[in-house]
C-alpha cells in the first residue's frame, strides 16, 4: 500500500495521542503523549502508547513531529527515545518542554532536536511537510500538512478559532483556506468538544474576570490552572501587577514551565515580582498572589496539599480567595470536588465551576462551529476524527457530513486500525498492534494484566501467607502451619478461623502425602484450593493465598 494512516493512541480515549502517516518506506510519527491512570490501575504512574510496530520498522522512521507541548502529546517522548531513534521537529516553546523531559531522563545528549515554525518546509524526498499556525491553550501550536504523491494529508493538532487570542497568535485561516483549495485527500481533526454547540469563547474573556476577582479579594489569592496554559499565567501576572501583588509559584511543573516561558520569551514578568514560597507569610496577605498546580485534583499537586494543610511554606487562612482557573477533565470531577470541600472547610472563598459560570476558564478545544469551520476550509475527500472518545468521534462525523463530506467517507477507527489510500480510494481492512504500556516507577512495560489483577485482589481482599516446614527424610510436617494475614482479617479477632485454616492445611498436606504426592507445586495448589474454598464459604472473600514450604 502506498499511503497509510493510523493511530497508536488518542482514539476512543482522551490522552496518549500518537498518530502515524506512512508513505511507502517513509514513516512520520505525530506526537507521543501520555495519559494518567484511573483508580483501577493500582500503582501505575503513566500510560503511554504501545510502540511494537514502530520498533519493528525503526529504520523507516523519518521523524517525530510534535504539534504542541501538552502532556497528552509529549508525555511519552522520553520513553519513545529509550527504544527508538529519530529526529524531533517542534516549535521553540514545545522544544523547551521536551528538553526538560529529556534532561530528567538523561536522554538530551543523544537526541536530534530541530526547531520549526509555521513557515518551515521539510523535504523527505517523496514526502514534503509544511505547517500552519493554530490557536490553543498553550503557545506555539501547529497543524501539519503531508504532501504525498497520493494527495495531501492534514493533521490539525489541537485547535480553536480564537479571533482575539491573549498572545496575539492568530490561527492562519488564510493558509488553511489555501491548503483546502489545493486539495486535501485526508483530514485528521481533533474531536474533544464535538458535543458542544456554538463557538469557543475567546481567551480574552478570562482576563477581565480574573482582574475583577483580584480587585475584590481581601486576603491572599491562590490561582490554580494548568502550568502549560502560559496565556492564563500571563493574565494572572497582569492582574497581580494591577493590584500590586507579588507572585509565588507552587508546584514543580509550574516552576519549570514558567522558567521555559520566560527564558524563551513567551511570558513577561516584571523584575522582582516573583517571590519564593517561604517569603509568602512574611508579606501582607493582600500583597500576595500564588499560582499553583493541581486544578485536576492530583493528590500530590500543590493545591491538594494546600487544601489539607500539608504544604510546608504556605497555608490557606480564612478569608483567602482560591480561583480554579481550569475545568475538570472528565473523570477528575470527584477529586476536584473533594479539594473544593476542603478549601471551604479552611474558610477560603472559592471561585470554581465551568468557564461559562465563573468566566475563569475557556476551553482550548474548538466547539462545533470551530470544527465545522476547519472542515469547510480544508474540504477533505476523506475524514478521520481523532482525539476523543467514541461519542465525540461520532458527533464529529455528523458535523463533517453536515458541511459536505460524503457519507461513507468518514472513518471512525480504533487505535491500530490502518486506513490505506491507493489511487485516490481509501479503505480500512488491516491493523497493527496498539494498546497501553504502563509506566510504574522506573519500569516501563513490565507491569501487565496479571500483575494488575494481583494488585486488585490484594487491594480488595488482602492476602494470607501460610508457612510450613517439612522433613525431607520423613516427609512429615515438623513445624507449622503458621498463618499470616495482611489486609484480610485481624488475626486476634479471628482466632477460630485461623485455627480452622491451619487444621485444613495439615489435613490437606497429610492426605496428599498418603497419596504419594510430594511435588511442591502440587502441594501448594492443593493448599490454595482447599483454603480458598473454606475461606469463601466462611467470609465470602477471596484473599490471595501464598503457601510457603520449607524443606529441611
Amino acid at each position: 500500500m502506498s499511503l497509510s494512516i493510523f493511530a497508536l493512541g488518542g482514539i476512543n480515549e482522551i490522552g496518549k495521542n500518537m498518530y502515524v502517516v506512512q508513505y511507502e518506506d517513509d514513516i512520520f510519527v505525530i506526537d507521543c503523549g501520555g495519559k494518567f491512570p484511573d483508580e483501577s490501575l493500582l500503582g501505575i504512574d503513566l500510560i503511554i502508547p504501545e510502540m511494537t510496530c514502530l520498533e519493528e520498522n525503526r529504520e523507516k522512521i523519518r521523524g517525530l513531529i510534535v504539534t504542541h507541548g501538552h502532556e497528552d502529546h509529549i508525555g511519552g517522548v522520553p520513553y519513545f527515545f529509550k527504544k527508538l531513534k529519530a529526529p524531533v521537529y517542534a516549535t521553540n516553546f514545545t522544544l523547551g518542554l521536551i528538553e526538560l523531559k529529556l534532561s530528567e531522563h538523561k536522554l538530551l545528549r543523544g537526541t536530534e532536536l530541530n526547531k520549526i515554525n509555521s513557515d518551515s518546509q521539510l523535504d523527505f524526498g517523496k514526502v514534503k511537510v509544511s505547517f500552519f499556525k493554530v490557536s490553543h491553550s498553550i503557545p506555539d501550536c501547529l497543524g501539519i500538512v503531508f504532501h504525498t504523491p497520493e494527495g495531501n494529508v492534514v493533521h490539525t493538532g489541537d485547535f480553536k478559532f480564537d479571533l482575539t487570542p491573549a498572545n496575539d497568535e492568530q490561527s492562519e485561516i488564510h493558509k488553511m483556506a489555501k491548503i483546502g483549495t489545493e486539495g486535501v485527500m485526508v483530514l485528521l481533526s481533533e474531536s474533544t468538544n464535538a458535543e458542544r454547540t456554538g463557538l469557543t469563547p475567546s481567551e480574552r474573556m478570562v482576563a477581565s474576570h480574573l482582574e475583577e476577582a483580584f480587585m475584590k479579594a481581601e486576603g491572599k489569592i491562590f490561582v490554580s490552572t494548568f502550568a502549560s496554559n502560559v496565556n492564563r499565567v500571563q493574565q494572572v501576572v497582569e492582574a497581580a501587577i494591577k493590584t500590586d501583588r507579588k507572585l509565588a509559584l507552587l508546584g514543580r511543573s509550574m516552576v519549570n514551565v514558567v522558567d521555559v516561558a520566560i527564558e524563551r520569551g513567551y511570558l513577561n514578568v516584571p523584575e522582582g515580582m516573583l517571590i519564593e514560597p517561604h517569603v509568602v507569610d512574611q508579606l501582607d496577605p493582600d500583597k500576595v498572589a500564588i499560582l499553583c498546580t493541581g486544578s485536576q485534583g492530583e493528590p500530590m499537586a500543590a493545591l491538594s496539599r494546600l487544601s489539607s494543610g500539608n504544604y510546608r511554606d504556605v497555608s490557606i487562612y480564612p478569608g483567602d480567595t482560591v480561583i480554579m482557573a481550569a475545568s475538570p477533565i472528565p473523570g477528575n470531577e470527584k477529586d476536584v470536588s473533594k479539594i473544593i470541600d476542603n478549601l471551604f472547610k479552611l474558610g477560603a472563598k472559592v471561585i470554581y465551576g465551568s468557564g461559562s459560570t465563573t468566566g475563569m476558564h475557556v476551553s482550548g478545544h474548538g466547539y462545533q462551529e470551530d470544527l465545522k469551520l476547519m472542515l469547510t476550509l480544508m474540504k477533505p475527500k476523506y475524514f478521520i476524527p481523532i482525539h476523543g472518545e467514541y461519542r465525540m468521534l461520532h458527533h464529529h462525523r455528523l458535523l463533517a457530513e453536515s458541511v459536505g463530506v460524503e457519507k461513507g467517507n468518514t472513518f471512525i477507527v480504533r487505535n491500530g486500525d490502518i486506513v490505506d489510500i491507493e489511487n485516490g480510494e481509501a479503505r480500512q481492512t488491516r491493523n497493527v498492534p496498539a494498546g497501553d504500556t504502563y509506566v510504574d516507577g522506573v519500569s516501563v512495560g513490565d507491569v501487565g494484566e496479571i500483575v494488575l489483577r494481583d494488585r486488585k485482589q490484594l487491594s480488595e481482599d488482602g492476602m494470607l501467607v501460610i508457612v510450613l516446614t517439612l522433613s525431607k527424610a520423613e516427609r512429615k510436617i515438623i513445624s507449622g502451619p503458621d498463618t499470616i494475614s495482611r489486609g484480610f482479617v485481624f488475626v486476634k479477632n479471628s482466632e477460630d478461623l485461623m485455627r480452622d485454616v491451619n487444621k485444613l492445611v495439615t489435613k490437606t498436606v497429610t492426605e496428599l502425602q498418603e497419596d504419594n504426592v510430594h511435588r511442591w507445586n502440587v502441594i501448594k495448589q492443593g493448599i490454595k484450593k482447599a483454603v480458598g474454598q473454606h475461606i469463601f464459604q466462611q467470609t465470602r472473600r477471596k484473599p490471595m493465598i501464598l503457601p510457603i514450604i520449607i524443606e529441611i
